[in-house]
């Protein structure tokens, strides 16, 4: 028996990105719009973990999940200190977020799906950047001959801004916690992405090395 085949692969670093990135990707997803709770990749096991519910009404808009052996560190938020001109914003250090959109019902996470990145949307959590590649699913009857964010409905687009500037602010507080910075296209959706798999590849040469 090939004991490597006995074992689920970490879904952060057991998972290729596919043989075409960046034009077409791999996600894993971890949170469908039907959730009533917050699902998140529990770095060390790599099983899905109870992040937090949802105290208030707040449905996530896409599939929602991240791309394998990528990691928001240096080069990736070299880009956001470029578009607010600044040098002190860092990276999240997780690995890179990603909403793929679809016609269709997928009614859990834990899955692995295709996707094509269309652009994406440049946020700020307190001073860290936190980006959500924007993509759609691939061969999906609606979404799927998208090839730039400027092709979306600007309603989908005011939708997926709308959820990730207020999915974390506590009512009655004032203090927003998430800033919207800008959009972005397909281009510079890639260019995010080689981003984050180069800051991967640090990441662990860095985690070697202790």
């Amino acid at each position: 028996m090939d004991y490597k085949l006995a074992h689920k692969a970490h879904p952060w670093h057991g998972i290729s990105l596919g043989d075409n990135v960046p034009e077409e990707v791999r996600v894993f997803i971890e949170i469908v719009p039907t959730d009533t709770v917050k699902y998140e990749v529990d770095k060390e096991s790599g099983y899905l973990s109870l992040d937090r519910p949802q105290k208030f009404s707040n449905i996530v808009p896409s599939l929602y999940g991240f791309l394998p052996r990528t990691f928001c560190s240096e080069k990736m938020a070299e880009l956001t200190n470029k578009a607010l001109a600044r040098y002190d914003v860092e990276g999240d250090g997780d690995p890179l977020d990603v909403c793929v959109l679809t016609e269709k019902d997928v009614t859990h996470g834990d899955i692995i799906v295709r996707a094509r990145p269309i652009g994406g949307i440049r946020l700020l959590d307190h001073n860290q950047a936190d980006d959500k590649i924007i993509a759609v699913l691939k061969n999906d009857a609606v979404y799927g001959g998208y090839t730039d964010i400027d092709e979306l409905p600007k309603q989908i687009i005011r939708r997926l801004i709308h959820y990730f500037t207020t999915y974390k602010d506590i009512p009655g507080e004032t203090n927003l916690r998430m800033k919207f910075v800008s959009i972005y296209g397909a281009d510079v959706a890639k260019d995010v992405i080689r981003r984050s798999m180069e800051d991967y590849d640090d990441y662990i040469k860095r985690k070697e090395q202790e």
